[in-house]
């Protein structure tokens, strides 16, 4: 049986047809809708499943976002225009009249990771820097996602008590910090106004603000990845997103990891299936 894969992210929606071998087949992306108007986002989910009528058995869903008994509700404001309590499993029920599984899409995205990994892994960590910061941690070979759906939400782990404030309403968060758009934030005079993008490209020709702000994410992500080892005992991480699959910047990472003890010491990965993971955990989650 085909499933229809959807990755709804904060820049980005994106759709696949999956088939049984998990290969995709068919895949197409839009701009996530900026508006706060849960009607612009149903009607953008329209368009995007619209292609694949017929095409699929079922649907799975990878957001950004809390993801609690079908109902999306965005933490940061920031991110789908802080929508707050769409039916989002509902309405893809809707439009598509299959049956429906969603989860948080970093979530999604540590479980995909994880069937990519030796069968001795049984504890790790999905961390993705991106235009916000995500997680997903498999304990014992079970993904956690929560009684409420919030498990592996590093990016909202404190880093800096005294750092900018954060989207969801919480002082130094590492996704405050360390994120695209906190980078972005950050620059200052001739990097004032520009993306991530543009800063990383600007640090790799020796810009020295520029390597300063990418050099401040990676020792956040570089400190958060120590946590976790601390905390769970982590076999190894792996590490994606758009920053985090960015050139250098997980050797960064691994190397402002180094100087800690070897205790807090962990492999570090890229991720495989890279931007495609939201998508296909999705679809793995889904035929569990």
């Amino acid at each position: 049986m085909n499933t229809l894969a959807i990755d709804i992210g904060g820049t980005k929606l994106a759709a696949a047809l999956i088939n049984e071998d998990h290969e995709i087949l068919q895949r197409i992306e839009m701009p996530t809708p900026s508006s706060r108007s849960p009607a612009d986002l149903e009607h953008a989910l329209s368009q995007l499943v619209r292609p694949y009528e017929n095409l699929a058995g079922r649907v799975a869903v990878a957001s950004t976002g809390i993801i609690d008994k079908g109902i999306l509700t965005a933490l940061n404001p920031d991110n789908l225009g802080g929508l707050n309590a769409f039916p989002l499993k509902s309405t893809l029920e809707t439009l598509t009249g299959l049956p429906c599984r969603v989860l948080n899409d970093a979530q999604a995205a540590a479980w995909a990771e994880y069937s990519r990994l030796s069968s001795s892994v049984k504890n790790m960590a999905f961390i993705t820097v991106s235009t916000g910061v995500g997680g997903g941690i498999v304990l014992n070979g079970e993904l956690l996602t929560g009684a409420h759906a919030f498990a592996g939400h590093l990016g909202h782990c404190q880093a800096d008590p005294h750092g900018p404030m954060c989207g969801c309403g919480r002082k130094g968060c590492v996704e405050a910090i360390a994120s695209g758009r906190a980078i972005a934030s950050a620059a200052v005079e001739d990097l004032k106004g520009k993306d991530a993008r543009d800063i990383f490209l600007a640090a790799q020709s020796g810009h020295a603000q520029a390597q300063q702000l990418v050099t401040h994410s990676a020792q956040t992500i570089s400190q958060l990845i120590a946590n976790l080892k601390a905390l769970l005992d982590i076999d190894c991480v792996v590490l994606g997103g758009s920053i985090g699959l960015a050139q250098n910047y997980r050797e960064q990472v691994e190397a402002l990891l180094s100087p800690l003890p070897s205790a807090f010491h962990v492999s570090i990965i890229s991720a495989h299936f890279r931007h495609d993971a939201g998508l296909m955990g999705a679809a793995l989650w889904q035929a569990e």
